[in-house]
């Protein structure tokens, strides 16, 4: 097995560990995703394990699709249904399948930390608070208090447990032993008698009130049909503790369970696993305790230390061959974390940790420091681009790791300053973006037409193009006749010095306000977002941009409209005053807009980041600056509200946690570096007091220099970007991506690189309708699990029951799914709906006909290779055609044109069949499109030689879409039917 023979020793030993716990100790760069995905290929093809019987889980939702694709890789053919997901996903797919045998509806709804403050905060009115009771503003007030419950899950900590806590404290204050239980003052004892009691009172009320809020809270959750992310494992736990049958269920299921970045667990989780893993213990985790830096978010560093305690059978393997860093990198980093002992796992297992580099060359490592924080990031570009001038370095192969978000300014300045292209990766900032911040304007301008802030930001709209003298003019005017800046906008001609130009381009602009205002009055916000995107002109100015600017836009717009779809999920007739009033308040609570990004790919830029989002990823050459006191290590920070000791289950480390923690953090950020390691810091940073070197820098042996680095004019030309971008091409493809390039190589670019949102379309709304109907009704009619290996494997059945449930249920679930998104009206939308029942009809008669027998709905495939290239699909339903074959059926609503299916269906059902073939290793017999209007049938089965002519175009159009060949082929068939002819400077119509 090739997984095997290319591994090295250690990993091949933990690789093809068997039964019973083991605890993989995997320093940084030493193939740690590697050796986990292989196990788990390896326990599949070599020891012959179903995939539903395999358990992998992580942290993210990122690392988890890395770890599913690795797997996919490593496998003959492709898999579908591997349970590899992170902790939270698990448990969120358990209890939608058993929330009710714990009393808890199974269409609970999941609330994100805005959410919840929103929730708290409607209902402050509910929680009896008197210690805790906020004089002003409650915002930060109620975001300790989420985090102090959010902090009693991951301990976990129950509501009931916290009052009995709390009740006991009240019958106990008189007993000595109750009361030295209590965090009290380290002083308490020498206090008078009087404040002695005094003092034990208002704690045993603070700690009453605060159990109190957190019974109140969870209750409103549950009142409001709703859990928190805490809340996703807690009850996964409760579920299983109470209820037998269902975890002998998954136990039975799941033979063998892994776990990536262990260090990274919290207490409930690690309870979980436990619970799950017992009693044969067939657990592998794997981990390095030196990179714990997530106790902030509730990770518990102890798990790893004391898994050997808790498993003392497990098998270690420590994995030390570094395939990342130079040698003098390893050796300066061990070096420093070696400062942490005796509370790593080196000492408390004896182990050897000390990283062997697989890499030839010498490596680098400065300290620069600098006079100022100016001087530093100065330097630091300076260095940056002489490296990128003496190596041939592309800009993606530099990264400037920052302890907080607030350090980044400096050297973002400077990039900007120099026109150095880059990056920067903060997880938040949506809202603060300036084409958000024009969007959400341009709402409360629709909401307001007297919002006159949000008025002025239109008029500077770069794209209207109005002259800033003449927006001066407008504003004296406005202001001079004590008029709403929007009034003044309807008598331009009236306002001295205005010229017909601007004139012309307020008016339709007011034209498009007008008819967006009566948008509002009827659709969803998200649509009146796209008629004013499309119709000002705002899309279109975009994509006239150079590609990195319209790309980073467009992809801030593809981010905001998709946190409107979710705001409007929440409402039955969602408008644009509730979208406002939602975003403000988000606002209010502190949240600026999650930013989603993936740091490994895209353009050649310089990444600025934290060293926390930095976690996992690698670099040519790392910078870490401002590395003086007070900076990094900072200093400890206690938590608001914090949990009573006597209450917390996870054995609190020894030692000064908090600067390990940032030790830790500190060795993370080092081996990041492969080539070159640069730390960098300055004498004065904008205060009255200069600033100390950091400890850690100390710890290391670094001492300020007599003669600090001179500050140099920085000697290199302002460089171009725009024409050097270049889109990243998509890790896996699908038949309708390739099938839009084909059509127009520009359209795939505006649908699939850069995203533009675009109108919708009742034809799509219907026709996912009837399609999802179709496939719920046929599930509840035969139970079908479409699990594809239970069936391959021959261990499971799908369960049959007599014929279809009654058309009833059919038209039920008909009414349950439907949708009224983008009719043109009313009646339009009712005739769609009796069309579609009198479809659903024909389906049910003419099913009840032919009897078929179905194997899976819905079936995915997502390793499906075309030459090197992965595409993904599913394939609407599969029936068996006898003697082992089987019948590929894809639903159409439209009509067929006597019978015969376009060249396009012809090869989309082509594109089944080879997926079908090749992936999945089915044996097809036929292929049928099934158009529901008359009940019409076509089927067909694909040639060889048709298979292998679908598979070179494909592998043409990637090519071309590879080499950035984005031309329009305009044909005013093509242009009728396209989403963006509107922007569409090429089309044809």
């Amino acid at each position: 097995m090739s997984i095997i023979s290319e591994s090295n020793e250690a990993q091949q030993k933990a690789i093809q560990h068997g039964d019973g716990p083991q605890l993989i100790v995997a320093g940084a760069g030493t193939g740690k995703t590697r050796v986990i995905t292989a196990r788990i290929a390896y326990l599949i093809t070599e020891k012959d394990l179903n995939v539903d019987e395999i358990l992998a889980l992580t942290f993210t939702d990122k690392a988890a699709e890395e770890m599913e694709e690795r797997v996919d890789t490593m496998l003959p053919y492709g898999y579908v249904d591997l349970w590899i997901s992170t902790f939270h996903a698990f448990c969120d797919k358990v209890l939608r399948r058993h929330a009710i045998d714990i009393g808890l509806p199974d269409d609970y709804k999941m609330v994100n930390g805005t959410e919840a403050w929103l929730l708290v905060k409607n209902n402050l009115n509910l929680f009896k608070l008197d210690y805790y009771k906020p004089l002003g503003n409650p915002t930060k007030f109620i975001h300790a208090m989420l985090k102090h419950f959010s902090r009693c899950k991951d301990e976990g900590i129950t509501p009931l447990t916290y009052l009995d806590y709390a009740r006991s404290l009240e019958k106990g204050k008189d007993n000595p032993k109750i009361v030295e239980k209590m965090d009290l003052p380290d002083k308490f004892a020498e206090l008078p008698q009087l404040e002695k009691e005094e003092i034990i009172e208002i704690e045993i009320a603070r700690v009453g009130e605060i159990a109190t809020a957190y019974e109140t809270y969870e209750k409103l959750l549950l009142e409001n049909d709703s859990l928190d992310f805490g809340d996703l494992i807690s009850y996964t736990i409760k579920l299983l503790k109470e209820r037998p049958l269902i975890l002998k269920k998954f136990r039975d299921q799941f033979k063998y369970i892994l776990v990536d970045e262990f260090q990274d667990t919290n207490f409930v989780q690690y309870e979980l696993l436990k619970l799950l893993a017992a009693p044969k213990n067939n657990l592998t985790v794997v981990g390095d305790d030196d990179q714990s830096v997530y106790k902030f978010r509730g990770a518990s560093i102890t798990n790893i230390m004391q898994f050997k305690e808790d498993f003392p059978e497990a098998k270690e393997v420590v994995l030390t061959e570094n395939y990342r860093s130079t040698q003098a990198i390893l050796d300066e980093s061990y070096k420093f974390i070696v400062q942490n002992n005796p509370n790593r796992l080196e000492v408390k297992l004896g182990i050897n940790k000390e990283l062997k580099s697989n890499v030839a060359e010498k490596g680098t490592i400065q300290h620069l420091h600098l006079p100022t924080l100016d001087d530093e990031a100065k330097v630091v570009i300076e260095k940056i681009v002489r490296i990128r001038k003496e190596t041939g370095a592309e800009w993606s192969d530099f990264a400037i790791l920052v302890r907080a978000n607030s350090s980044a300014d400096a050297f973002i300045n400077y990039l900007d300053q120099f026109e150095i292209p880059y990056q920067y990766l903060a997880l938040r900032g949506l809202y603060t973006k300036p084409v958000i911040i024009d969007i959400l304007n341009y709402f409360k301008l629709l909401d307001n037409y007297h919002e006159s802030p949000a008025v002025y930001r239109m008029l500077n709209l770069p794209f209207l193009g109005i002259k800033t003298e003449q927006i001066v003019k407008i504003v004296h005017y406005s202001k001079m006749k004590s008029m709403s800046l929007f009034e003044s906008l309807k008598t331009l001609s009236a306002v001295p010095g205005v010229t017909e130009e601007t004139i012309m381009i307020i008016h339709t602009f007011l034209d498009q306000v007008t008819k967006d205002t009566e948008l509002a009055q009827k659709k969803k916000p998200t649509e009146v977002l796209l008629s004013f995107l499309h119709g000002s002109g705002y899309i279109n100015y975009f994509t006239k941009l150079d590609n990195l600017m319209a790309k980073e836009n467009l992809d801030y717009i593809q981010q905001f409209f998709k946190r409107i779809k979710e705001i409007e999920l929440s409402y039955d007739d969602p408008k644009i005053t509730d979208l406002v009033d939602v975003l403000d308040m988000e606002m209010q609570a502190g949240d600026s807009g999650r930013l989603a990004f993936d740091v490994e790919v895209g353009p050649d830029m310089v990444k600025i980041m934290t060293i926390h989002g930095a976690k996992g990823l690698e670099y040519d050459y790392v910078f870490l600056p401002n590395l003086v006191d007070r900076k990094f290590p900072t200093d400890k920070r206690s938590e608001p509200i914090k949990i009573p000791s006597a209450l917390i289950n996870e054995k609190i480390p020894e030692g000064d946690f908090h600067l390990e923690e940032e030790r830790r953090l500190f060795y993370v950020a080092m081996t990041r570096a492969k080539k070159g390691l640069f730390f960098t810091s300055a004498t004065e940073y904008g205060g009255t007091r200069k600033k100390k070197l950091s400890r850690f820098l100390t710890e290391l042996g670094y001492t300020v220099p007599e003669v600090s680095e001179p500050t140099q004019d920085i000697g290199f030309e302002k460089q171009e970007t725009g024409d050097g971008y270049k889109y990243e091409i998509p890790k896996r493809f699908s038949f309708s991506q390739i099938a839009s390039y084909e059509k127009c190589p520009l359209q795939y670019k505006y649908a699939n690189v850069l995203k533009i949102p675009t109108f919708g379309s009742h034809y799509f709304t219907f026709g996912t309708t009837v399609h999802d109907t179709l496939q719920k009704y046929l599930e509840d009619s035969f139970n079908i699990e479409n699990t594809f290996q239970a069936d391959l494997f021959g261990e499971k059945e799908a369960k049959k029951d007599e014929g279809l449930l009654p058309l009833e249920d059919l038209y039920k679930i008909y009414d349950e799914i439907w949708s009224d998104d983008w009719y043109l009206d009313e009646k339009h939308r009712d005739d769609y709906y009796k069309r579609g029942k009198e479809l659903l009809k024909n389906f049910y008669d003419d099913f009840n006909k032919e009897k078929p027998t179905v194997k899976f709905l819905e079936l995915g495939f997502k390793n499906f290779k075309i030459g090197e290239h992965s595409f993904v699909g599913r394939i609407d339903r599969i029936d068996d055609a006898g003697d082992g074959k089987v019948e590929i059926i894809d639903y159409k609503t439209g009509q067929s044109k006597d019978g015969k299916l376009s060249s396009d269906d012809r090869r989309q059902l082509l594109f089944y069949q080879m997926a079908a073939e090749e992936a999945l290793e089915l044996k097809v017999e036929k292929l049928t499109y099934h158009y529901l209007e008359g009940n019409v049938k076509a089927p067909f089965i694909g040639k060889d030689k048709d298979k292998e002519k679908l598979k070179q175009k494909f592998l043409e159009s990637i090519e071309s879409i590879k080499a950035q060949k984005f031309e329009p082929a305009p044909s005013a068939h093509i242009c009728g039917n396209c989403n963006f002819k509107d922007i569409c400077e090429h089309k044809k119509m």
